[in-house]
This record gives structure tokens, sequence and C-alpha cells, in this order.
């Protein structure tokens, strides 16, 4: 299954729960513009413009359950129970019912890991998922006995682990090997679980799901979109050490936003703009024809940019990216501007694909399957 454009949770997982894009439901990542800016801002659960299939499912009082859905925060009120996923900071704006506070943090449930620790340290990194996946299990022993006709159960250590520790995946000789299989042996047992209790409970599988939201593939290089294009003649900055992109010279015709998102400078669009509308098309041809040439000691970098026009459609249209540079495996697109080459490394060792995401269903759902379908496919199962 194909993930969404770009290949990132808060997209793809908005895209799942209201089957359609960018363009309409109006999150383009875990950042975007303030409108008319170059300020950066954080776009939550607030700011979706439409509704997602279990809204449309409390409507006809059908009773859902959401435990751990990211790109929730904060929540909002349905017929049922929603606990946020991440990006989720506040437990009290992360459960409705309210109520269901103490219980969790009866049984200390976490939002997520540490991320910052966790980054740092392995050892914190793996008592960081144990502690999370218990609490998550904990809810869902409690939560499932519940009156329900929808129960959505997701589970984000496996990201974490990949984003910090892919290398002890792939080396068998890796100190955390054991500890990586260990981990999924635990994730195993549990979707095992979840099976056989919805199997004894339903007397069937028909209307089970399995998914995830985007693959996973070890880093080889980070590739840094705002350096790219700095050296590229596209992208100035009025001091050596930019902090953001509030600092361009009014000369810049494009720039990029994590994690593989470029923005031109339009002059309808931002402040210092400098592209008319009648050379946007040829523009992005040009930086399109340039990034798909990008080699990395021999290898070439970039599968194929895609026009964000061609991928998205709403009304929310105008106020995204222009392009989007989809990597070959192992090459991570990074947004920031304070790299001076265009290639590197940083923490992470595991990246997100596009195109190797999975869905399992009892039925064929066809070729070329998105995110964006399943949403249809689970209110059908309701018909």
């Amino acid at each position: 299954m194909k993930a969404s454009l770009p290949e990132i949770s808060a997209v793809s997982w908005t895209d799942f729960m209201t089957g359609s894009n960018p363009g309409t439901h109006g999150i383009f990542g875990f950042t975007d513009f303030k409108e008319g800016s170059y300020e950066y801002c954080y776009p939550n659960f607030s700011n979706l413009k439409i509704k997602t299939f279990w809204d449309h499912l409390g409507e006809a009082r059908k009773k859902c359950i959401i435990i751990n859905q990211p790109s929730t925060y904060p929540v909002r009120k349905i017929n049922g129970t929603l606990i946020s996923g991440f990006v989720a900071l506040e437990l009290a704006k992360a459960v409705f019912p309210l109520f269901l506070k103490a219980g969790l943090e009866k049984i200390s449930y976490l939002l997520d890991i540490d991320i910052v620790k966790s980054g740092k340290n392995p050892e914190i990194l793996w008592k960081e998922l144990d502690k999370t996946l218990k609490g998550r299990e904990k809810v869902l022993d409690w939560l499932w006995h519940e009156d329900w006709d929808y129960f959505e159960f997701v589970i984000t250590g496996t990201d974490r682990l990949h984003h910090f520790l892919w290398n002890a995946y792939e080396d068998e000789t890796n100190i955390y090997h054991k500890n990586f299989l260990d981990y999924y042996r635990q994730i195993d047992r549990l979707i095992e679980k979840i099976v056989t209790s919805f199997q004894e409970l339903t007397g069937d599988s028909e209307s089970l799901y399995l998914l995830s939201d985007h693959g996973f593939v070890g880093i080889e290089q980070e590739v840094y979109l705002n350096a790219w294009l700095e050296k590229e003649g596209y992208l100035g900055f009025k001091t050596s050490s930019p902090e953001s992109l509030t600092e361009i010279i009014p000369s810049s015709k494009a720039f990029a936003l994590d994690p593989n998102r470029i923005y031109l400078n339009l002059r309808d669009k931002f402040p210092l703009g400098c592209v008319d509308q009648s050379a946007k098309k040829s523009l992005k041809e040009e930086i399109a024809h340039k990034l798909e040439g990008l080699e990395y000691e021999g290898k070439k970098v970039v599968k194929c940019v895609f026009d964000v026009e061609e991928v998205y459609s709403g009304p929310h249209l105008h106020l995204g990216p222009d392009l989007i540079a989809l990597s070959e495996y192992g090459f991570d697109m990074k947004g920031s501007v304070k790299k001076k080459e265009v290639f590197g490394h940083s923490k992470f060792q595991g990246m997100h694909t596009w195109d190797d995401a999975f869905f399992w269903a009892k039925e064929e759902c066809g070729p070329d399957l998105a995110i964006s379908d399943l949403s249809k496919i689970i209110l059908e199962s309701f018909k």
C-alpha cells in the first residue's frame, strides 16, 4: 500500500482517518507556514478541515474506541472514546471522555516515549518502549470489554525503534540485535492476542484490518534540500547562519520544509515573493529535472518529484507545497536551514518509505491501494 505524500505520520494518519488528501483536509505536515508568512506553525487536530470516518460512524450511532491515534491532539468529542497519540503533550487534553484520565494515570499510561532521552541513550529507549507498550496493552484489556462498534489500536513503538536503532535490525552482530527482535516478538504476541480476541468476540475476521502508515528502511545519507536549493541558486539568506526561513533574501525562488516539501516563493503567497504565476510551471519543471538528476557517489538520490497539483485536490491546495521530492531508499530528505552541505548524518538510523506500507484485509482491495482509500473500505463493512 502507498502511504501519503509526504510519507510522514502527520499526513498519512490524517489521510487515513479522513479518506482524503492534504488539499482537502488541510494538514500538510508536522510544521507549516503561517498563512502569508515565512514563520512556522504546528498544525494539530483543531486545524483539520473535514470530518473523520469515526465522526461519520458516530452520526450513524456507532460507538468507537480509538487508542493512541496520532494527529488527534488536542482531543475532541466523539461517540465513544478517543485517546490521542503523538504529538500529544498533556494527558488532560488527550483523552475523551475526560473521566478516563484518572484510570490512565493509575496504570502509568504514557502518551509517548521520551524522544530526547531515548534518542541519546538506547538503554533508556528500551525502558521507555517497554513501559509504553505495557500501558497500551493495559488500556486495550480495559476498554476491549466496553460496548463498541469500531475499535482501533495503534502501536507506535516500532516507529521509534526503527528511527533510532535500525542498524540493530540489519546487523546481527549489533549489541542490541536480540533486543530488537524481542521487541517484535512482543508486538507479534500482542497482535495474536487481538486477532484471537476479535475472532472469539465476533466469530469471524471479516472486518479485522491491520495496517502501517508508512514503510521503513535504513538511512545511507540525509539530504538537506535547502542546502541543495542554495547551491543551485534558488535560495539565499541574509546571514551565514540562518535560524529559519524568515531570513531569506527577496530574490529567493524556492525553499523547503521537512521532510521533502518544496515551496516556490510566489508573489501572491509570500511577503517577499518574487515568482509570478506565469513562471510557476517552468520553474517547477526546472527544479524537478535537476533534483531527479541528483546523485551521491554514483547513486540516484531522488526517485521522482511530484507536482502537488497532480497529486492533491481540494479547496486548500493553494496553502500547500508546490513539489514533493520522493527519494530513493536510503536517502532521507530534510528541510533544515542550518546545514551547509547537501549530504550528512544525524542521530537517526531509519527513514520512512512511501510505497511499501501495508494493509491486511480478508477481502482483496484492488491494485494501487493508498492509505486514503482505507476509510471507505472500513465504512463499507458497516453496511
